[in-house]
């Protein structure tokens, strides 16, 4: 690109402040805006002077200034322009306006942009962002939608029927229970639908966000389900109600029922299972076909499939009130108060599977069966969340469309309980299941068109919305399993609009209707109560992103309306209930299990948040009592020398960090520290931050990685140790790898930066431990066979003790048994020592075998000791190194004028001390090499640097502590108890 091509509108517009200076807003040509899109995320700020300009778009199109091109001011920037554009450069509006396409930046009439699904970018062009044309409004968006799902199949052939069972007062109390539940999801619905932009998916996208990937998955499959079986429902009813009219029809011979007890003169016939089976199959398959054609169609032809609905509604009533006029037929008493009288108290017979009342048939139905029964038919209420991508204002449409279709078919429901309670007697309410039409006017050919074009619209609503469900989860790429369904944005699902209508046509050839409705019920209800918790969790939560325009809701309300459901499904069918609750915790294990990580800002991640805050609070900053200790083990991973690329941390460090765990319970902090600039490392930093989580992941330790930026590791680490952690929750414990390559590779700085870490932790009251032969420490498949030797030998407040038992806890090391050696002068009480020892174990209730071994006294020039024969060779190399060394700061000494200097500070060195202090890590060396030569680990008291030494003089200290011991603990603890007596 050319430097200086710029693309932008002329118009201007000027605003006049209260102190009368006159202000403009931001162009396209501002030199703010021209530097700021030229400049790259990742540039410093010395690059940023020198980057060009780049060629940009910012609104419509339009001829430049030529001053503009050149980035000057435009000619009306006034006498201030420069300040002015200053400080626009600074808060840099660009970003806004590419970004967001504010219409207040660009005078643009942009779309509103809608959130972008997890992980990916927004596309822009022109300031607007690609999607689908916004069109759809509140009533046929919404309104319409949730209508003719929910007036369905059930109010035609089976309310009458209901209400001849349960009477009209037990009718009200279902119409109101089960429209309470609904009511009450649709107000949960509406709050967390209009906390922001919605997606595809539907509630599945809701819950999803609401409690997490692994609950969204396995109830938005379970609603995919329900769904899919909802659209064999709808296929049935249209086909039972097209036999019944036009009986001719029928391949196989109906089946003929005899109404015992009664006085109906004529036989029930019903049409034949195995035609309800081949003509749904065929139904089925050819609403497939309509399916394939889109979703576009379908929307099309609503309202067409939805006035028939209405006429034929408008056609029973019409004909209810007339009924009492016009010769009805038996049964029909026409709105009778004789027949409200009778029909008021509830009658529960044994019908046989097609509904009859017979006293010899299968089913008994009392007011829980009835809830399973007519609880699809105030369904549908997700419909309209689910045409979420092709409303014109979701905040506003969802809302008031479904809590306004919920109120109008509650209200049409206690309306026909009254209307068909007084219209015929309870034999032919029983008997009679397409009641709606005997009394429709003018004919009853109305209603069952309605109903056969009803539930054939409800039917494509479900084929088309279950498919798109199905589409959205795989879309979300949480489940590999179901990639096969995945579809590009603006594609038709049709593999899962296929699997979709295979389910569906396995429940037409069930062909029971009263067998598959309480399967639906069960699905639905689960989707309903997983809605009603996310409100519940969101509301009472109340973080700040949760800011839902629809205020009319509460926590309180949400719970009721979950335990509605659950009580719901309790009622309707216990075993129904645990099936389906099983195949949904099934479906979250296998998530958990399988599927893909998602951070999807979900409520349990704010509650565990504010949990961890509200603990955090409440653990106070008091030390903590030593029955409540845990270690917190702060890791340090950078490593003495080099690593393979792309290796952030020794691959054994975090199996230590794991045996230092009771069954895993506790956490880990893994640092790093990266010398140099923060400002120049900082994504440097980022990315190994990341390196180091995905390590600690798949080495499944629980813990966070922490990577710090310093002018060097002395730094770096002593900034760590003070500020790491919040209040009681600070690392306690750090661990580190003991600097074995350091003689080896003559990496001369490492003495002092080991030393100074020693001291800093001493400072922080951090305990240390120290792992020396980390190559050789088994992981969990391992089993150690060797002991666990314990050379305890200053008061550590039993941090020793304490990971010699957290070892036990491991499987590799289960096996192991614990010796603890105690280190007495030769004068010294060595049997009062051990039993003191022994009782101090059996009250900590610790098992281990108690060794005392006594020593002559350390004093070399005093009692003239020298060292064993088989270290005599260390003990002079030793010797002979440190003397070279002092020898050589002498000499610097004497040259400089300066008296003696290591590590930049003056040091005092006693060389008898030191010589004592090389013979006593030399003799407990050759101790740990006599009894632990074949311990599976060796722990040992950590010697405190000695104040004015050298720190090269403390290395040889150390060398020749660990000196051919494979695998050794150098443990300090810290000035408080971590084990107690007491219970």
């Amino acid at each position: 690109m050319d430097n200086g091509d710029i693309e932008s509108g002329d118009d201007e517009f000027q605003s006049r402040m209260p102190g009368g200076r006159k202000y403009r807003p931001v162009v396209a040509n501002d030199r703010a805006v021209l530097e700021m899109s030229s400049i790259d995320p990742g540039s410093s700020s010395s690059e940023i002077h020198h980057s060009s300009l780049k060629k940009i778009k910012v609104g419509g199109q339009a001829n430049m200034d030529p001053d503009a091109r050149e980035g000057s001011a435009p000619p009306n920037a006034g006498a201030n322009g420069l300040h002015r554009e200053s400080k626009l450069e600074l808060f840099g509006f660009d970003s806004l306006v590419n970004i967001l396409g504010l219409k207040s930046m660009t005078e643009e009439q942009t779309a509103a942009p809608s959130s972008p699904r997890d992980g990916e970018d927004v596309t822009i062009t022109d300031g607007r962002l690609k999607g689908n044309d916004l069109k759809l409004g509140t009533m046929m968006g919404v309104f319409v939608p949730c209508l003719q799902n929910i007036m369905g199949i059930i109010y035609y052939i089976r309310f009458s029927w209901i209400v001849g069972m349960a009477g009209i007062g037990e009718s009200l109390l279902l119409v109101a229970f089960c429209g309470s539940c609904t009511f009450l999801t649709g107000i949960s619905l509406s709050a967390i639908a209009t906390n922001g932009a919605m997606k595809g998916g539907g509630p599945y996208y809701l819950i999803g966000r609401a409690l997490g990937p692994e609950v969204g998955v396995s109830i938005g499959l379970c609603f995919f389900l329900g769904n899919a079986v909802a659209g064999s429902l709808y296929v049935l009813g249209a086909v039972e109600t097209f036999l019944k009219a036009v009986p001719a029809a029928g391949i196989f011979r109906e089946t003929i029922t005899k109404v015992n007890g009664t006085v109906t003169p004529e036989p029930i016939q019903s049409p034949s299972s195995h035609d309800l089976q081949i003509y749904g199959i065929v139904v089925t398959i050819l609403l497939c076909f309509i399916v394939f054609g889109g979703v576009k169609m379908i929307n099309r032809v609503a309202p067409a499939f939805l006035i028939p609905v209405l006429l034929s509604l408008v056609c029973i009533f019409i004909g209810g009130f007339l009924a009492g006029t016009d010769k009805p037929s038996v049964g029909i008493t026409g709105l009778n108060i004789t027949s409200f009288k009778e029909n008021w108290s509830p009658d529960y017979q044994t019908t046989n599977n097609a509904g009859i009342p017979d006293p010899d048939g299968k089913s008994y139905w009392n007011f829980n069966a009835l809830v399973g029964l007519f609880f699809p038919a105030v369904t549908g209420i997700m419909a309209g969340s689910n045409r979420s991508a092709s409303l014109k204002d979701t905040q506003r449409s969802i809302p008031i469309g479904t809590l306004a279709a919920t109120l109008t078919t509650t209200a049409l429901y206690i309306i026909s309980v009254f209307f068909f309670g007084a219209l015929a007697t309870r034999e032919k309410l029983l008997t009679d299941r397409l009641l709606t039409a005997t009394v429709a006017w003018p004919f009853p050919a109305v209603v069952y068109i309605g109903i056969i074009l009803s539930t054939l619209g409800a039917a494509l609503q479900s084929l088309t919305g279950a498919p798109r469900l199905l589409a959205a989860i795989a879309n979300d790429d949480i489940l590999p399993i179901l990639n096969y369904f995945k579809v590009a944005d603006g594609n038709e699902p049709y593999i899962a609009t296929v699997f979709t209508s295979l389910i569906c046509i396995g429940c037409v050839i069930i062909g029971n209707l009263d067998l598959i409705t309480p399967t639906i019920t069960m699905f639905f209800l689960l989707c309903y109560a997983g809605v009603n918790l996310s409100c519940f969790l969101l509301d009472l939560l109340d973080a700040p992103s949760w800011r839902p325009r629809w205020k009319f809701h509460h926590w309180s309300l949400s719970l009721l309306g979950a335990s509605l459901c659950i009580v719901i499904m309790f009622l309707i069918s216990w075993s129904f209930t645990v099936v389906s609750l099983a195949l949904a915790s099934l479906i979250y294990y296998y998530v958990s299990i399988k599927g893909k990580a998602g951070d999807w800002g979900d409520g349990f991640k704010s509650a565990y948040f504010q949990l961890a805050l509200r603990s955090l609070r409440s653990l106070g900053a008091n030390q903590v009592h030593p029955k409540n200790w845990y270690p917190i083990p702060l890791i340090f991973c950078r490593p003495w020398g080099k690593l393979p690329e792309n290796v952030p941390c020794h691959p054994k460090l975090a199996d230590f960090a794991n045996c230092m765990k009771k069954k895993g319970r506790g956490m880990s902090i893994f640092v790093s520290i990266i010398d140099g600039d923060y400002h120049e490392l900082a994504e440097d930093a980022k990315t190994a931050c990341k390196q180091l989580s995905t390590y600690i992941d798949y080495k499944r330790c629980e813990g966070v990685a922490e990577i710090v930026v310093a002018p060097n590791m002395s730094e770096g680490f002593r900034g760590i140790v003070q500020t790491m952690g919040l209040g009681n929750l600070k690392p306690n414990i750090v661990v580190m790898r003991y600097p074995e390559i350091w003689r080896r590779e003559n990496l001369t700085e490492i003495p002092a930066t080991f030393v100074d870490f020693i001291n800093n932790c001493t400072i922080a009251n951090k305990a240390v431990v120290i792992v020396k032969g980390l190559d050789e420490w088994p992981n969990e498949y391992q089993r150690q066979y060797g002991t666990i030797d314990l050379y305890w030998i200053v008061r550590d407040g039993g941090l020793m003790l304490l990971l010699s038992q957290l070892l036990l806890t491991k499987e590799s090391f289960e096996s192991s048994k614990i010796q603890v050696f105690c280190i007495a002068e030769e004068d010294s009480d060595a049997e009062g020592l051990k039993a003191d020892v022994k009782k101090f174990l059996y009250d900590l209730r610790m098992q281990a075998e108690v060794i005392v071994v006594t020593m002559k006294s350390w004093d070399v020039q005093a009692e003239g000791a020298s060292p064993p024969d088989d270290s005599l060779e260390a003990f002079n190399a030793a010797r002979k190194r440190v003397a070279d060394y002092l020898a050589d700061m002498k000499e610097a000494a004497k040259r400089d004028g300066t008296p003696l200097m290591a590590d930049g500070k003056p040091v005092v060195v006693n060389e008898q001390q030191v010589e004592k202090f090389l013979y006593t890590t030399l003799k407990l060396n050759s101790t740990i090499l006599k009894y632990s030569r074949m311990a599976a680990v060796v722990l040992v008291s950590l010697p405190p640097p000695p104040v004015n030494h050298p720190s090269y003089f403390y290395m040889e200290y150390m060398d020749l502590l660990v000196e051919n011991v494979q695998r050794l603990l150098i443990v300090r603890g810290y000035r408080r108890e971590v084990v107690t007596l007491f219970t």
